[in-house]
């Protein structure tokens, strides 16, 4: 990724998207009907962008979904993701009202993805990573890499095993490693 990531928010507009979260998950647990999405304070919420909603509980993981590429406005994605977070993702029952008072959220806004040119230029923290390799893709946002204290192989070794794939599978010239770069608050 040779261009540096440059999308920023301002703090009225991460305000809006974590309010946003909030609203998706519980106007869902409290009736369950479809709600209209507040129309976001500023245009450059309408952009294309890939987003991941991370849901912890007690400082633990309770979901976390994400769109690795936009395919709407970014507003829209974030709300989607924060259902999906909730409600979908198969590790975990769905959420309850009960959990929800006790949430802490993370949303990962994600830069385009691009091949990986040379494993060495990854930094920890910066980059998030997708290894593919046939039917298998395992995917590892930055910060992960951060919270476990991995240096870069073992966070191209955990992506791998993410894939289903064996923790070397990151130097097999089959194996495609792709980055990218996210804000996340």
């Amino acid at each position: 990724m040779t261009d540096e990531f440059s999308f920023t928010l301002s703090d009225e507009e991460k305000d809006y998207l974590k309010e946003l979260v909030k609203l998706s998950i519980v106007s869902k647990l409290r009736d369950g009907q479809e709600q209209e999405i507040p129309e976001p304070p500023t245009a450059h919420l309408k952009e294309n962008l890939g987003a991941f909603v991370t849901l912890k509980l007690v400082g633990h993981l309770r979901g976390c979904i994400g769109n690795v590429q936009g395919s709407g406005p970014l507003y829209k994605t974030v709300w989607a993701m924060a259902r999906a977070a909730a409600f979908e993702d198969t590790r975990f029952p769905m959420l309850t009202l009960g959990e929800y008072e006790k949430l802490d959220y993370e949303i990962s806004i994600l830069s385009p993805l691009s091949v990986c040119p040379d494993t060495d230029q990854i930094e920890i923290g910066k980059h998030g990573l997708i290894v593919q390799r046939g039917r298998n893709t395992g995917l590892l946002l930055p910060q992960v890499a951060v919270e476990w204290k991995w240096n870069r192989q073992q966070f191209l070794a955990q992506t791998c095993q993410k894939a289903g794939m064996e923790p070397t599978a990151w130097k097999d010239e089959a194996t495609t490693i792709l980055w990218f770069e996210a804000v996340v608050f």
